[in-house]
């Protein structure tokens, strides 16, 4: 273990906040990180690889990503102007809090996506936390008072919920992106595909309003760290100051233009994804100690007597789960993430010796 020594300098904020909290294994079957268990397919990675080779790479790339934006524009149906891409929508959060967040408020709930959570506190924003309902559903009432109580911040909601994979009815975030007035409202749509839901429309109704997306799930493409937000033409101005230059390199730009021309390969493995959502619920639901919550994203919360143990014996059968019994209202639960149907097997046999 590293001792960590005070640096003089140093905010005094980022020296009270944790580290990112993930710890690479290296097991055979990874559930832990809510990713595509499908590669690129090979076809379209060698069509990549060789547009990457044609390019120049002592060149800088586009400014800001232009092409690339043209592009995702023109597949969301969206104004190329209110599209704006960076490495990871993580990347686009910590913007975001820097554009409406500090000296102001960063508005969530709990438990949620700890890059929220992460960037407000390190930035020195005032952070609201509202525990979720008991069924996981958004608190809105209580999320409308806290709208009140504050001068204009950030507000963060998530559709697909991350970690409960959540689903809210549909007026519930509508009145609450309405009740948000002169509030950033970020809806964050990184699992979208995988619930059927869209909130683009909202988004449109609004200036102060964003879908943040990412290319990182649904379209297996983790490792070359891309995600984009829509948003009007006047708050993409604002955010776009923020972007750094040259933010996205020439060979992940090629990349991303071969996947949004043979877009078709996603829709299979969503559905897949769906399918086997369903298919490992069903074999966890007659467990007589954990309890496989329903979800409409690519995991799920598997609730165990004892999350250490439960960890513990899926690593031991070469599963890699992430733990989430730190957070409120979550005592006993793993994040598990739908995996192949092969490794959705060793999931399904490895739970059921649990007791």
């Amino acid at each position: 273990m590293t001792t960590q020594t005070p640096v003089a300098g140093v905010r005094a904020a980022v020296r009270r906040v944790p580290a990112y909290p993930f710890t690479p294994t290296n097991e055979p079957i990874k559930l832990d990180q809510n990713e595509n268990p499908y590669d690129f397919p090979a076809e379209l990675k060698a069509e990549a690889l060789s547009r990457m080779a044609a390019r120049e790479w002592n060149r800088y790339p586009d400014l800001h990503a232009d092409e690339l934006r043209r592009r995702i524009g023109a597949f969301e149906g969206w104004p190329e102007d209110g599209v704006v891409v960076t490495p990871g929508s993580n990347v686009l959060i910590k913007l975001l809090t820097e554009l409406a967040g500090i000296g102001q408020t960063v508005l969530t709930v709990s438990p949620t996506f700890s890059v929220y959570t992460l960037e407000a506190q390190l930035l020195g924003a005032r952070l609201v936390e509202v525990p979720l309902n008991g069924d996981f559903s958004l608190p809105v009432e209580a999320l409308k008072a806290e709208l009140g109580r504050h001068e204009p911040g950030v507000l963060y909601i998530t559709q697909p919920h991350a970690p409960t994979g959540v689903v809210d009815a549909e007026a519930a975030v509508r009145e609450l992106t309405e009740a948000a007035g002169d509030w950033v409202v970020v809806l964050d749509e990184a699992y979208h595909q995988y619930s059927g839901t869209d909130y683009r429309d909202l988004v449109r109704a609004g200036e102060g309003r964003l879908s943040l997306r990412t290319f990182s799930k649904a379209w297996g493409l983790a490792g070359l760290r891309l995600g984009y937000a829509l948003t009007s033409p006047a708050l993409a101005t604002q955010l776009q100051k923020l972007v750094p230059a040259f933010n996205v390199n020439t060979l992940t730009q090629a990349a991303l233009e071969v996947a949004l021309e043979q877009p078709a390969y996603v829709q299979a493995r969503v559905q897949e994804a769906v399918r086997e959502r369903s298919r490992v619920l069903s074999a966890l639901a007659a467990h007589p100690t954990c309890q496989a919550l329903p979800s409409q994203a690519n995991f799920f919360l598997l609730r165990t007597p004892d999350a250490a143990a439960a960890y513990a014996h899926l690593r031991a059968h070469g599963i890699v789960t992430r733990r989430q019994d730190s957070f409120p209202g979550l005592s006993g639960c793993l994040r598990v993430a739908i995996g192949t149907p092969a490794e959705n097997d060793a999931l399904i046999a490895a739970v059921t010796e649990l007791r």
